[in-house]
């Protein structure tokens, strides 16, 4: 298993936070993503908005893990003319201050699913769960630098890919700590905790990664977790995984993940061990709910290809401490079953 760190560095400045010239790839996109979860509460959520110009519309996502076990959903592809602002469909980041400080907010209806696992078929789960209103007004601070940037060789040239093979030209992320309140019909919740969140730019497809294993995790204001397994058509995998420890990251040199599945192969469980100069550290994990979604596009041959990411609110223990995060597992489905399968 290949550390993407030996081959790849990054570089960010502030003006990276806001959005960037679009370039001629039909699959452009710019993209920020949050997450959140409240530990007293064992509740949160996460927030996407993804602008594909060149396509004419954006991708827009809000998703809550309730505490009675419920998901509030909704994606949408609302039509935009220009990537001037990550705000659609109700759903919006604002930066606030440039790599410390966002502010997201959220207005408007979700999918509230008593069975989350009911939006592996989404035509029906719509049609069959109420759609109710919703808010969201929510505050996050860093409480640790940016990990990543646009992506460099590590003798300063560009890393290029063909845009139709391409994830990201540049993906950085930060663990953060959030504050703010959820309205759910007349329910409502103050919510104070931590998360982790991206931002990218660059083509895209979501079909370009055979599949990965995306774990972002959160300990209290002093202690996350970020790790990223990516496998190939060809068998080969790439890691890459990052500890924040009192403000700052420490890479790991590599990653071991074993993973407990369901009959669906939906993620319940998992183990993680991972290496650094001082020793090995271990992180056991338990999905608390899951949602899994799908994203479809043809081909030029005009083939529907099909990926599934199944997104797993995860409770995590850690040398005798208790976090929460996420667990977010991306599959190309091949012959109806998913690519990664009985994978890390």
């Amino acid at each position: 298993m290949r550390n993407m760190l030996d081959t790849l560095s990054f570089r960010v400045s502030p003006e990276d936070e806001y959005n960037h010239p679009v370039d001629d790839a039909k699959n452009f996109n710019e993209s920020m993503y949050i997450n959140i979860f409240d530990f007293n509460r064992a509740m949160g959520g996460w927030f996407r908005v993804g602008n594909r110009p060149n396509e004419g519309n954006a991708e827009v996502t809000c998703c809550l893990y309730i505490p009675d076990g419920s998901v509030g959903f909704i994606f949408s592809r609302p039509n935009i003319s220009s990537n001037e602002s990550l705000d659609a469909a109700g759903l919006k980041f604002e930066v606030q201050e440039p790599l410390k400080r966002i502010r997201v907010t959220y207005g408007g209806p979700v999918c509230l699913l008593k069975n989350p696992h009911e939006m592996a078929k989404p035509m029906k789960a719509f049609a069959e769960n109420p759609i109710v209103d919703c808010s969201v007004a929510l505050d996050f601070q860093a409480v640790g630098p940016v990990f990543g940037g646009e992506m460099v060789n590590k003798d300063g040239s560009p890393f290029q890919e063909p845009p139709e093979e391409a994830f990201a030209k540049a993906h950085y992320e930060q663990h953060m700590s959030g504050a703010g309140t959820i309205r759910v019909q007349e329910r409502e919740w103050k919510i104070d905790g931590f998360g982790l969140r991206d931002h990218s730019w660059g083509p895209r497809y979501w079909q370009n990664i055979f599949w990965y294993r995306w774990l972002p995790m959160n300990f209290g204001p002093d202690l996350g977790f970020m790790f990223m397994i990516m496998g190939r058509e060809d068998g080969n995998h790439q890691m890459m995984g990052i500890m924040l420890e009192n403000g700052r990251y420490v890479p790991f040199r590599d990653v071991e993940l074993q993973t407990e599945w369901d009959e669906n192969y939906y993620q319940t469980a998992l183990k993680v061990k991972a290496g650094t100069d001082d020793g090995v550290h271990e992180i056991e994990g338990r999905v608390l709910s899951l949602i899994p979604l799908r994203n479809r596009r043809k081909n030029e041959a005009g083939d529907v290809l099909e990926t599934r990411i199944t997104e797993g609110m995860t409770e995590y223990r850690y040398r005798g401490r208790v976090g929460y995060g996420m667990s977010e597992y991306l599959d190309q489905i091949i012959h109806g079953e998913p690519a990664g399968k009985e994978k890390g």
